[in-house]
C-alpha cells in the first residue's frame, strides 16, 4: 500500500479512536462516584482500588484521545489505548462469563441492565476492533500529519521532503 494511503489510514484511525476516548472520558467525567461505581460492578477489584480506578479512568481516556487527535506521542497514545482496550474486553468477557448483567460503563452509566448479556457481543467486538486500530497506529510508520511531526521531525523526513 503507497505510503500516503496509510497516512490516511493512520489519520482516520486516529481520529476514530481517538475521538471514541474523548467522547468515553467527557461522558464520565462529570459524575465521577458513578465511573467507580461502574467499576466496582465488574467484581474484578479490591473496592478502595476500583474506585481509584474509576476516578482516574475518564481523565486518562480523554488524555489518551486528544493525544491520538492531535497525533501527539501517536505511538505511546496507541499502546496505551491498546491496553485500555485489552482490559475493557477481558473485563466485559468475565462480566459475561459470570453471568453479570451490567451495563458496561464504557460512556458513563454502569450498574445492571437487564438486556447485558445481549450487548455483550457487540461490545467485545467494538473494543476488538478499536484494539486492532490501536495497534496498526503503533505499528505504521507514518501516522499523518500531527504535532509529532512538527514536534519531532527527523532529518530524514526532511531530507526526504527537499528531494521531493
Amino acid at each position: 500500500m503507497p505510503r500516503s494511503a496509510l497516512a490516511v489510514l493512520a489519520v482516520l484511525g486516529r481520529l476514530l479512536t481517538g475521538g471514541v476516548w474523548i467522547w468515553a472520558g467527557a461522558a464520565k467525567l462529570s459524575d465521577p462516584y458513578a465511573a467507580a461505581l461502574a467499576v466496582r460492578a465488574y467484581q474484578l477489584l479490591p473496592t478502595g482500588l476500583a474506585d481509584v480506578v474509576g476516578h482516574l479512568l475518564p481523565t486518562l481516556e480523554i488524555v489518551v484521545g486528544a493525544a491520538l487527535v492531535l497525533g501527539l506521542l501517536t505511538r505511546g497514545a496507541a499502546v496505551i489505548s491498546g491496553l485500555l482496550f485489552i482490559a475493557f474486553i477481558i473485563g466485559i468477557a468475565s462480566a459475561w462469563a459470570r453471568g453479570l448483567q451490567i451495563d458496561c460503563g464504557c460512556f458513563g452509566g454502569g450498574g445492571f441492565d437487564p438486556d447485558a448479556a445481549s450487548k455483550y457481543p457487540w461490545e467485545i467486538a467494538r473494543d476488538a476492533g478499536l484494539l486492532l486500530v490501536s495497534v496498526f497506529l503503533v505499528v505504521v510508520r507514518d501516522t499523518g500529519p500531527g504535532l509529532d511531526r512538527l514536534l519531532f521531525r527527523r532529518t530524514t523526513d526532511a531530507s526526504l521532503s527537499e528531494e521531493s
